[in-house]
């Protein structure tokens, strides 16, 4: 057999036989390399199939991982769109909340518009009643000018006492007395009125410019204290004036007192 194919044949032995192998290994010192060789290809194979086992869990882990994911962004998507309904709705009650605000505006303005036309409307009758009130008062004052000129209180009360002797026939005479109990104005002082006798009756009259009810009922005092200190009992009460006041109008209907303007 030639050199060359001593070679190939020697070449295929190691190839095939494993212990022909082992024992040129052995021959050339290399057995404890290829007994190693042999433990880290077993090695090699078992992490072949760690890693083969590890990939599938790997494998499994993010397909796992990709479910969890989708879930994930499942719910996201279905957050995200609650949220945009919701915004969608507070859009909504936002439009209908401004709808009702500019209506109760509306409203408002309305109000306000009634309010000061009923607010002009009562300032205009109140200017007609003041502007009636004032011709009122100043027809009175006219009158009272016109009738009896400017003059003081007590020219007045000397005048219209003449005018009353003159026209009613009365004749007038000046009760004074010192009030000590203070019947008439609750504390001593002295207490004037006019007397009037027609046809033996007695008739107390006081003339004033204008009468109210505090006068009316001072009167009333007056007349309570000449009956107590003359022993008499007038037979009338009446007090002259141009002008007298509602409330002495109705004080005096009470109390029993002539108010009489048409002098």
């Amino acid at each position: 057999m030639s050199e060359r194919r001593l070679k190939k044949r020697f070449l295929e032995l190691l190839e095939r036989d494993k212990e022909f192998r082992h024992a040129v290994a052995g021959l050339l010192g290399l057995g404890e390399v290829l007994q190693r060789l042999d433990k880290n290809e077993k090695q090699l194979v078992k992490l072949r199939r760690d890693l083969r086992r590890g990939f599938k869990l790997y494998e499994e882990e993010l397909a796992k991982l990709r479910e969890d994911m989708k879930e994930g962004f499942k719910r996201h998507d279905e957050e995200i769109a609650r949220i945009w309904e919701e915004l969608a709705k507070l859009r909504e009650d936002m439009r209908e909340g401004f709808r009702r605000h500019e209506e109760e505006m509306a409203r408002l303005r309305e109000d306000m518009k009634e309010g000061f036309r009923r607010h002009e409307e009562e300032m205009a009758r109140l200017r007609e009643d003041m502007k009636e009130g004032f011709a009122l008062l100043e027809r009175r004052v006219s009158a009272l000018g016109a009738r009896w000129g400017l003059m003081s209180e007590a020219a007045f009360r000397e005048g219209l006492r003449s005018i009353v002797e003159r026209e009613f026939g009365f004749r007038v005479s000046r009760w004074v007395r010192f009030d000590e109990r203070g019947v008439v104005y609750g504390y001593p002082s002295q207490v004037e009125i006019d007397v009037a006798v027609h046809d033996e009756r007695i008739i107390l009259v006081e003339i004033k410019s204008n009468v109210r009810a505090s006068d009316v009922y001072t009167f009333k005092r007056k007349a309570e204290l000449y009956e107590e200190l003359e022993g008499r009992k007038p037979s009338r009460l009446v007090l002259v004036t141009p002008y007298a006041e509602e409330e002495a109008v109705e004080a005096a209907k009470h109390l029993g007192v002539e108010i009489c303007t048409e002098v």
